[in-house]
């Protein structure tokens, strides 16, 4: 009794074993590089973002985003999540357009693009920096 309960623990752990170095290997295999020569980005993934509109965002399909990243269902990703962005081709010309959500400040929202506070401001008449609302649409000058 005692030796056929020690033989099962020592094969689940067997298996354990196995599965995590199966686990590590397809990770490391699988892990982008982040050499900018070979073209990389990461970005957070924020509340409310889709695999469609973060690949907008940098000109790349959603599709490319999900299998750069292993990702087998583009409906399920999580705020918080970082994704490799392989490099696409360059976006569209002319200035980017931005629609502020809950939280946002126009400092965030510059620091994210590159840009000013002030040239956003200038860009979109804004004579008060700490006015924006919710929905309000956002040109963002210099993308």
């Amino acid at each position: 009794m005692k030796k056929s309960l020690l033989v099962r623990i020592s094969l689940v752990l067997v298996i354990v074993l196995v599965m995590q170095l199966v686990l590590a290997a397809t990770v490391s295999a699988s892990a982008p590089s982040n050499d900018p020569a070979a073209g990389a980005r990461w970005h957070c993934v924020r509340w409310g973002e889709t695999l469609y509109s973060i690949g907008r965002m940098y000109g790349v399909s959603y599709w490319a985003i999900a299998q750069a990243n292993g990702i087998a269902n583009p409906s399920r990703i999580y705020a918080g999540t970082w994704l490799y962005i392989p490099y696409g081709p360059p976006g569209p010309p002319g200035p980017r357009v931005y629609v502020v959500r809950y939280g946002d400040t126009l400092s965030r929202i510059a620091q994210w693009y590159g840009t000013t506070v002030w040239a956003i401001c200038q860009a979109n008449n804004i004579w008060n920096p700490n006015l924006i609302y919710v929905g309000q649409r956002l040109i963002i000058p210099g993308c």
